[in-house]
This record gives structure tokens, C-alpha cells and sequence, in this order.
């Protein structure tokens, strides 16, 4: 059933006259056009309403409101050189109008959503910018831009302004012939923004911008790929896409894609999409072995930044690895959309040292991306590795692996410890998906497993302060967030604490762990009823000082604080958070459950007590 699509707006029929509006008021380097068509002689100051009716002051009916942003710098009728104008309907955004600015657009043109602009728009665009170097419009291959460009263009030159227009038709996702209706244009029409901007910027003639604009449109091609129909305004949600499927070779203005196939891994769609635009059956491109290319990955809308992210990891070394294809520049964001569609498209586009020159030029278009010129160093480069070990560590490590009396108690209660971890997972993930993220056992289990992994081969267990400064480097390695930090700065601290020690016992021990929840409540801002594993660990850390002193056995006053800990945690269902993301969720959410890092702090503890129990009244102590 397709359902009303939910949208941050206001009127339907405003949102291109808003969405400028915000524009224009975040980028003080762009202005718009504020008014209806008019007509008239400019010297003399007469305009009259170009619509059907009278002169009145307000615009009849039938007057369609100007959508043009322009650059705020160039004076009208005495901008020195060639105006490159763009548009076409909006819902594409930040194209066309975030990419008008120094060095690209002179000035963009808006229709209503998915809808060319009017005549008069564009006119009214080519007026406010264009000089006596002339001006060039850039033209998406879509009949309905090309009829309103057209005329625009016509219209211009009757009226003496020098016009030059190019059409680009980038899509690759169709073999030809196409008919009259020729190839769709696309994402790549981006990258002819940009050669065409920067050539008008250095100063060229039309004929030589217009060239440079026309060369780059026949060497760029692109195909996109949808998981979701976009939603227009104040209309409903198409369903023609299954909750497992996909488009391939879609448009840009909600039309079905060339084909509907299942839900694939994004390695083996951007393979598909790659051979797709490469294909030497279609020959689109001039694109052979030894080439070099510019590659841009664009997201539709709704597609997030990772997604984009792992798309081009694979795109560059299959190019580079498949099609003997050299990568010089790589584009990876949002630049052409389809409203909020859910996909992405890849453009390729054949480069040269000219192209190259164009691209890296400077431009202060908005949503052109910063700091992607230049030619690309190795992307990977060997990881730097920490300095070597003291001589006592080498020792440490060189020695039998028969462990002492403390080594096999250690051994045991970080073994029980790590195993307890692992069986409360799902428990801990329960918890944590009313508190959280939902992910806490899984980040636990991650680090408990690889514990378990490491103590065998690289922990010093004869060496507490040593072993107990390598679990830190295991949590941080594999839980990462904010978990695996903090517990890094726990096994540092009591690192520290143990190893100023000859001899280590229960009161060291103390000593450690008092450290450790005094650093992670000092970098990590909590305390006790903060909602987190300290009101766990905080009160094991009491009862255990109590007991030593009191003169309790260290096992009893071991076993104790364990019980301690784990009644801390239970409280903590009667908390409000003041730390972590708990704190950001309504108090009533999370009434009744637990922390989950008190529980698994706890859990962690009382299993490590209970082996330490088990392995010394096992022995004749």
C-alpha cells in the first residue's frame, strides 16, 4: 500500500522558492532573482508584467515566479567574462544552484520539482549575468530542457547577447540507439560545471569555453543504481520496489530503473555498474586499457556517506586492476540527487592534463567539494609500529611458559572472567537496545573472545602489572567506542599502580583498582549513581578496602566486594543516567533496567572472584 510520504515542509507548491531562500541566506557569495517576468526597455527604466492582462502591481495568475540564484559579484550587463548558466528541474539539489559561485555556475536556473524551468526564468537568468563575452548554457539531455534552453537561447541572441549551448547526455545504462531522445542526462553534468567554469574563469572566449564544455560531455558517462523510490512533495510513496530489490540504471526523476533485480552486495553492483559504463559493445566512452579517468561517486539522497564510501574502495582498484584504467581524481558525495532516494550513481570520466587543470581550479561553489585536487599518494601505507619492548619485557616474554603460583590464579580469573562476558551477550545486547545502541554485548563478546585469544600467546602472566597492561591493548584494539577506551584507561591505570611493586597481594591490587576508577572517572566525567559500570565497580572497590582492613581473608574480602559489585549494578535500574547515551533517552524508557556496563562489569567481576576462590582453596593454601 503506498503511503503518504513524510516531509520537513511547509507548502508543496514553495519549497523551491524556500529551499533558495535558505540557500542564499547560508552562502553570502550567491543572490537570487526576486520578482515575476517582466519585459521592457531596461535603459529607460519601463518594465511591464510579462503575462496575459494588464499592468497591475500585483503579478496576475498566470505569471510563474523567477528561480535563479546567481553569484552576488557579477554586475549585471558588465561581467567581463563568459556566463555559464545551468538548471532544469529542482529536486536534484545541490544541484544546480550549490555548485553557482567563482570558478563554476554563473548562475542556475529552477523549475518546480522534477519540472524544466520556464522561458522566461532562464531568460530572465541570462540577462542578470551574461556580458559582452557572451554566454554558454549547459543543458541536462532531457526534451523538456532542451525545448525551454532552446528558446531561451533564441529569444537571447534577438536580443544581441552572444549564445552558446551544450547538451549533455552522460547515461550509460541504455545501449543505443536511443531514438531522438538520446542518452538521459546525469551526475557527470557536474563535472562539465566544472571544466566549463573554470575555462570561463581563466578568461576564455565562448567559442573556447563552449569547446572545452562540449569535449568533456562526449568523454563522461554515468549509471545509477536505487534501493527506494524518491517521494515528491506532498505526494505519496510509490511501492514498486520490494524490500528486497533493487533498480539498475535508473533517471533522476523517480522513473523505474532499466532493470529490477534482487538486493546485491555493493562490490558486485559497482562491478555491474563498471562494466556497464565501460562496455566496449555500447562504446559510449573513449575509455580503452592505459586510459586515465576521473571517477565520481554520487549519492541519490538518501544514501549515506559510508555507503558512498564503500562504494568507491572498490570502484578505484577495480579499475585500476580490471580495466588497466589510471584513477587521477576521485569525487565521493552527494552531488546530483533524486529527492531522497536511497542509491548512488558512478560517473567516469576519460581525463587529460587540460581536464585535470580544469577540475583543480579553484571555486568557491558551495557544494563543491574542498581539498579534492591534486594527484592522488598510495592510499594505503604500512601502519607505524610502537617502539620495541624494554629488556625486562624481552625477559618477560622469553621465559618458560610454566607459571608461577600468582600466574596460575591470574590465568584462571581473567579466563572465568572473559568466559562470563561471552555467555550474558545477549543479555547485555537486551539491555542495552532499551538503553542504547543495542550493542553492548557484542563489543563485550568482541573483546572477551579476543582475550581469550591473545592471554595465550602474548600475556606475561607471571607479571600481573604486564598482563594486565596488555588486556588494555586488546580491548582497545578490537571493542573500540567508548568502551573499549575506557577499559583501556582502566588496565592502564592499574598498569601504572602494579608494576611500582616488587612483590604484588591483595592490598596492591586494591591499590590498582582504586587507580583505575579514579582515571576513568576523571577522562570520562562519571562518578557513582551516574548510571554506568562505576556504580558497579566503585562499590566492589569499597567493601574490598573495608575488608583488608577489617583483616578479612583476601579471598572472603574478594568474594565479598564481587557481591558488592554485582548489588551495585542491580541498582542501577533505579538510576537516571548523567552519562553515556542512556542519558539522552526519557528517564521512563529505561526504568527498571539494568546499565548494561555495570552488568557486565559486574558479571566480569564476581566470575573472576569466584576462579580466584576455586584456585586457591584448590591448592594447600
Amino acid at each position: 500500500m503506498a503511503l503518504q510520504g513524510k516531509k520537513l515542509i511547509n507548502d508543496p507548491d514553495d519549497v523551491v522558492t524556500e529551499f533558495i531562500e535558505g540557500l542564499v541566506e547560508t552562502y553570502p557569495g550567491l543572490q537570487y532573482l526576486d520578482g515575476f517576468p517582466q519585459v521592457g526597455d531596461v535603459r529607460e527604466g519601463n518594465w511591464f508584467w510579462f503575462c496575459w492582462g494588464p499592468f497591475r502591481d500585483e503579478p496576475p495568475l498566470e505569471c510563474v515566479q523567477i528561480k535563479v540564484v546567481l553569484r552576488a559579484d557579477v554586475v549585471r550587463g558588465a561581467y567581463d567574462k563568459v556566463a555559464v548558466i545551468s538548471g532544469g528541474g529542482s529536486g536534484h539539489e545541490p544541484t544546480h544552484a550549490g555548485f553557482v559561485g567563482p570558478g563554476m555556475l554563473t548562475a542556475a536556473v529552477s523549475g518546480d520539482v522534477f519540472t524544466s524551468p520556464p522561458v522566461d526564468s532562464i531568460l530572465a537568468a541570462i540577462r542578470a549575468v551574461t556580458g559582452p563575452m557572451g554566454c554558454l548554457l549547459i543543458v541536462k539531455n532531457y526534451t523538456g530542457d532542451r525545448l525551454n534552453f532552446g528558446l531561451a537561447a533564441e529569444q537571447a541572441k534577438s536580443e544581441g547577447y552572444k549564445m552558446e549551448m551544450v547538451i549533455v547526455g552522460d547515461d550509460c545504462a541504455l545501449p543505443p540507439p536511443r531514438g531522438i531522445a538520446g542518452r538521459r542526462g546525469l551526475a557527470g553534468t557536474v563535472l562539465v560545471h566544472k571544466v566549463a567554469g573554470a575555462a570561463a574563469d581563466a578568461g576564455l572566449s565562448l567559442a573556447e569555453v563552449a569547446a572545452e564544455a562540449k569535449h568533456a560531455s562526449e568523454v563522461v558517462g554515468t549509471m545509477g543504481v536505487a534501493l527506494s523510490v524518491c517521494t515528491l512533495p506532498g505526494q505519496v510513496t510509490s511501492d514498486r520496489l520490494g524490500p528486497k530489490q533493487m533498480e539498475l540504471g535508473l533517471g533522476i526523476h523517480g522513473e523505474p530503473g532499466v532493470a529490477v533485480v534482487e538486493l546485491q552486495m555493493i562490490d558486485v553492483v559497482v562491478e555491474h555498474v563498471l562494466k556497464q559504463i565501460l562496455s566496449q559493445e555500447t562504446q559510449y566512452l573513449p575509455i580503452t586499457r592505459g586510459s586515465n579517468v576521473v571517477l565520481l561517486i554520487n549519492g541519490l539522497g538518501a544514501t549515506p556517506v559510508m555507503e558512498l564510501m564503500i562504494a568507491a574502495r572498490k570502484a578505484v582498484p577495480e579499475l585500476q586492476l580490471e580495466y588497466g584504467i589510471a584513477v587521477d581524481r576521485v569525487y565521493t558525495g552527494t552531488f546530483m540527487t533524486s529527492l531522497d532516494m536511497a542509491g548512488f550513481s558512478i560517473t567516469i570520466m576519460r581525463s587529460d592534463e587540460n581536464i585535470l587543470q580544469r577540475l583543480d581550479a579553484p571555486t568557491k561553489a558551495p557544494a563543491w567539494p574542498v581539498g579534492s585536487e591534486g594527484n592522488r599518494p598510495p592510499a594505503k601505507i604500512p601502519v607505524p609500529l610502537p617502539p620495541s619492548p624494554s629488556v625486562k619485557d624481552d625477559e618477560i616474554l622469553a621465559e618458560s611458559q610454566e607459571l608461577s603460583k600468582q600466574g596460575c590464579i591470574l590465568e584462571a580469573a581473567i579466563e572465568a572472567g572473559a568466559k562470563e562476558i561471552i555467555n550474558i551477550k545477549d543479555s547485555l545486547n537486551e539491555w542495552d537496545s532499551k538503553a542504547g545502541d543495542g550493542d553492548c554485548g557484542t563489543t563485550m563478546y568482541r573483546g572477551a573472545t579476543t582475550i581469550l585469544e591473545d592471554m595465550k600467546k602474548r600475556y606475561p602472566m607471571n607479571d600481573a602489572a604486564g598482563t594486565i597492561n596488555e588486556i588494555g591493548s586488546t580491548v582497545r584494539r578490537v571493542m573500540g567506542g567508548t568502551s573499549g577506551i575506557l577499559y583501556d584507561i582502566l588496565c592502564k591505570a592499574a598498569y601504572a599502580s602494579l608494576k611500582q611493586n616488587t612483590s604484588i597481594g591483595a592490598n596492591e591490587w586494591a591499590d590498582a583498582l582504586e587507580a583505575s576508577l579514579t582515571a576513568v572517572s576523571k577522562y570520562g566525567g562519571a562518578s557513582a549513581g551516574y548510571r554506568t559500570m562505576l556504580d558497579a565497580l566503585i562499590p566492589a572497590c569499597t567493601v574490598l578496602r573495608e575488608s583488608l582492613k577489617a583483616g578479612e581473608d583476601p579471598v572472603t574480602a574478594f568474594i565479598a566486594s564481587s557481591e558488592a559489585a554485582s548489588a551495585g549494578a542491580e541498582s542501577t535500574k533505579q538510576m537516571q543516567a548523567k552519562a553515556g547515551r542512556s542519558s539522552y533517552i526519557a528517564p521512563d524508557l529505561v526504568a527498571s533496567v539494568p546499565d548494561p556496563g555495570a552488568m557486565a562489569a559486574a558479571a566480569w567481576y564476581r566470575a573472576a572472584a569466584h576462579a580466584v576462590k576455586n584456585k586457591v582453596h584448590g591448592s594447600d593454601s
